[in-house]
C-alpha cells in the first residue's frame, strides 16, 4: 500500500494540525487521534472513493466527537483573560494569541468546535462540512454562528472590533 504510505508521509503534518485543533491544543491526544484514524483507514484505503484527504479529515472530526462522548470528559472553562487585547507584534505575542484561540476552541462543545475547525481552518464549504459531520447544512450554519459568537465572547472581541465598524 505504497499510496497510503505516500499519503501519510505527505499529509500527516497538516492532518496533525487539524487534530490538534480538534483536541483543543492537547498534542498527545491529537497524535493519538490521528494514529487511530489512520490505523482504521489503512485496511479500507483501496476502497476509498473520491478525495482521501477529505475522508480522513471527516473521520478525524467524527473520531474526536466520539472520543469525547465516550469519555464523558468536559473541557474546563478556564477564563482566558479579562485584560484588554493588544495588537500582536512579535513572535511571542503571535504564539500567545494562537494559544489563546486554541484554548477558546477547547471551551466550545465538541460538535461546534468541529464545525469551526472544518469551516475556517480546513476551509470546507457548508455542504462539505455537513457531509463530513453527517448533519444538515442548517446545523452547520447554526453551529457556525453560535461558535463564532462564543469565540468572540471568549476572546473578548466585539463584532465591530474585528472589521473596524
Amino acid at each position: 500500500m505504497a499510496d497510503f504510505e505516500q499519503f501519510v508521509a505527505n499529509r500527516s503534518g497538516a492532518l496533525l494540525r487539524s487534530a490538534y485543533l480538534l483536541c483543543a491544543g492537547d498534542r498527545g491526544a491529537a497524535e493519538d487521534l490521528l494514529q487511530d484514524v489512520l490505523e482504521r483507514m489503512y485496511p479500507r484505503w483501496k476502497r476509498l472513493k473520491g478525495e482521501p484527504e477529505a475522508y480522513v479529515r471527516a473521520a478525524l472530526a467524527n473520531a474526536s466527537a466520539n472520543r469525547w462522548r465516550r469519555r464523558s470528559r468536559r473541557v474546563s472553562e478556564t477564563p482566558l483573560t479579562d485584560e484588554p487585547r493588544t495588537a500582536v507584534s512579535g513572535p511571542e505575542d503571535q504564539v500567545a494569541a494562537r494559544d489563546e484561540v486554541v484554548r477558546a476552541l477547547g471551551a466550545l462543545p465538541e460538535r461546534m468546535r468541529a464545525v469551526i475547525v472544518l469551516r475556517f481552518y480546513e476551509d470546507m464549504t457548508e455542504a462539505d462540512t455537513a457531509d463530513a459531520l453527517g448533519c444538515g447544512i442548517g446545523t452547520v450554519k447554526s453551529q457556525t454562528s453560535r461558535g463564532l459568537a462564543k469565540l468572540r465572547q471568549l476572546l473578548g472581541e466585539t463584532v465591530g472590533a474585528t472589521n473596524g465598524h
